[in-house]
């Protein structure tokens, strides 16, 4: 784990990451929106696709499967997000999105989810959270106006995924908003989970 920020701040920002994140970039533009109270702490994914996947599926692009290890993940997690005092936010970009948004279905402990382009698309992920109520006060959901624009017919559907996902949340009471960002699923991934933090720093207090 590395720490970011403030570290005596009491707001904690948690990321699953992997190599393609700029965080410096990101917590520079966190401090711009939302100043300098909070401090993050960055997991680094060893598998990306083995840890943060809720189930395993089949591979979608590539060859690589998904192999089920977020459970294995959560319980890393929740082993340092234990102190009283602390207001934990889970976050993070594309899986990682999915990955706080099925970890707030399974716990109470983060106050909010920033879900910036999360992974949408995988499978039965919108028949799970129909059916296990997000634990949290509010999320903040992203996703570039292009991601839907491709062949691949899995990830076609993202557009509608998410859209769906927004409607739950918004049916369970909890503060919401989706957010349409220009271009595709790679662009400014550190501007765009940098604006969902920011969201959901905003949105937590006051709301049961």
């Amino acid at each position: 784990m590395t720490v970011y920020g403030n570290p005596d701040s009491s707001v904690v920002l948690v990321q699953m990451t992997g190599e393609h994140e700029d965080l410096a970039s990101e917590v520079s533009e966190i401090r711009r929106l939302a100043g300098e109270n909070f401090q993050l702490w960055a997991f680094e994914a060893e598998d990306w696709n083995r840890d943060l996947s809720p189930w395993e599926a089949p591979a979608v692009f590539g060859k690589e499967a998904f192999g089920g290890g977020a459970g294995k993940t959560l319980e890393e997690v929740l082993r340092v997000c234990c102190v009283p005092k602390h207001t934990y936010i889970l976050g993070g970009y594309s899986l990682a999105g999915l990955f706080a948004l099925w970890a707030a279905a399974q716990t109470d402990v983060f106050a909010g989810v920033a879900a910036a382009s999360p992974s949408a698309w995988f499978p039965g992920f919108t028949q799970y959270l129909s059916e296990h109520r997000v634990r949290c006060r509010a999320v903040y959901l992203s996703m570039g106006d292009r991601e839907a624009h491709t062949r691949n017919p899995v990830m076609a559907a993202v557009g509608d995924r998410i859209r769906e996902i927004h409607g739950m949340l918004l049916s369970q009471g909890i503060r919401t908003t989706l957010e349409w960002n220009p271009g595709n699923h790679f662009m400014e991934p550190d501007v765009r989970t940098a604006k969902a933090f920011a969201w959901a720093m905003g949105h937590i207090d006051g709301f049961l």
